[in-house]
């Protein structure tokens, strides 16, 4: 860049008045620390145990990771059910939970399919890319739109990130276990599912969901330990 043009540059930099660039009203302005409360600290837990779970299966360690992702899953419930309990429910609040099951259930689910199951580096960029992307999407239309109601029972529009992260896990473990299944039907089992977080299908909130996704997270919690330790 030449001497003059430089000096041009740094003129029309200087002409820019700091007013504009300076915000005095601060009135409107957020202070997301003093916002938190305590189901969000729980929040925040999840999100450091979802790192370790990431971390744990970059490292080559599929079951321990697994392990951590489903306390995780555990500290997820725990802050929507104290959320409830203290009455701390807000638009605020729910918006940190959506971006924590980014790292507790999308990317945990994306990389267990990329270390674990992968037949080819393509396949993991597609399924990866299928799993992140209609999370993504519908964690943004669950905020957008919230709950819908059918007969006073809530229901999630779509089948949620759980769902999703848990049929990645049933594959996981029937690969194991299942001598004809490979990465390549994984592959399209996972991608099948990932439509179905953003369709009109009614994923019901009920206690007996609830139920039923505590039961299959301890029978998979059984097996990750199992394989670890060479029990299977």
């Amino acid at each position: 860049m030449t001497g003059s043009l430089l000096r041009a540059v740094r003129g029309a930099w200087r002409r820019v008045e700091q007013s504009d660039r300076v915000v005095h009203d601060a009135s409107g302005r957020t202070n997301v620390l003093a916002r938190l409360t305590g189901a969000d600290y729980v929040s925040l837990t999840a999100l450091f145990v979802g790192w370790g779970s990431t971390l744990l299966l970059l490292g080559g360690e599929p079951n321990l990771g697994l392990l951590a992702m489903f306390a995780g899953f555990g500290l997820d419930k725990l802050d929507g059910w104290w959320a409830r309990r203290t009455g701390a429910s807000s638009p605020f609040g729910r918006q940190i939970d959506s971006f924590i099951d980014v790292f507790v259930y999308l990317v945990p689910g994306a990389l267990l399919f990329h270390v674990a199951l992968a037949p080819a580096e393509v396949a993991s960029l597609v399924v990866g890319f299928l799993v992140l992307s209609f999370g993504g999407l519908r964690l943004v239309r669950h905020n957008s739109e919230g709950f819908g109601s059918d007969g006073g029972t809530s229901f999630y529009h779509g089948t949620t990130v759980v769902h999703t992260n848990l049929v990645v896990v049933a594959n996981y473990f029937l690969a194991a276990f299942v001598a004809p299944w490979n990465g390549w039907i994984a592959g399209v089992t996972i991608a099948a599912a990932c439509p179905l977080m953003v369709s009109d299908y009614k994923a019901y909130k009920t206690d007996g969901s609830h139920m039923l996704a505590a039961i299959g997270v301890l029978v998979a919690c059984g097996f990750a330990i199992g394989l670890h330790w060479g029990y299977m």
